[in-house]
């Protein structure tokens, strides 16, 4: 029945898009929003159910060269792997430190990591972009994010 890597990678993504929906489908109602919290996130796995059932019929075969590319280097694993604890560290600290914080660190040393070397540009990119952002969300969007430890 599975035959390609594609028909298998298909079943996956919409066993995960089900779950994703079910979860989606547990979210807090809002009665005075005209449009609900639950919206994108419906809509993203919906999305994710149609362009999985697109790669199960997907007809293109793969050869031995492309089965080859697909092949990760050791080097490169634990690349994606510190990259993945750092994120998982942006996570836990997100709500201790705040959005501002966590996510400078983030940036200024996920990207020091992959071997970004411009210090200075990178330390700016690292505090104006969260600034940013945050500005964006908490004063004109009104939507609150985590303020931790600073008072603002």
């Amino acid at each position: 029945m599975l035959k390609t890597m594609n028909q298998k990678i298909s079943i996956f993504l919409i066993l995960f898009a089900s779950g994703y929906l079910y979860l989606t489908y547990n979210l807090k109602e809002y009665p005075y929003v005209p449009v609900d919290s639950d919206l994108v996130p419906k809509l993203l796995g919906y999305l994710l159910i149609g362009l999985a059932v697109l790669l199960f019929f997907d007809k293109s075969s793969e050869t031995e060269e492309e089965k080859e590319k697909r092949k990760v280097p050791g080097k490169e694993l634990l690349v994606l792997l510190a990259v993945g604890v750092m994120i998982l560290a942006y996570i836990f600290l997100l709500e201790i430190l705040g959005f501002l914080l966590a996510t400078a660190l983030f940036v200024f040393f996920c990207s020091w990591f992959l071997g970004y070397e411009k210090w200075k540009s990178n330390l700016l990119v690292s505090l104006i972009f969260p600034s940013v952002l945050y500005y964006l969300f908490n004063y004109l969007l009104q939507i609150r994010l985590p303020q931790g430890i600073l008072p603002f």
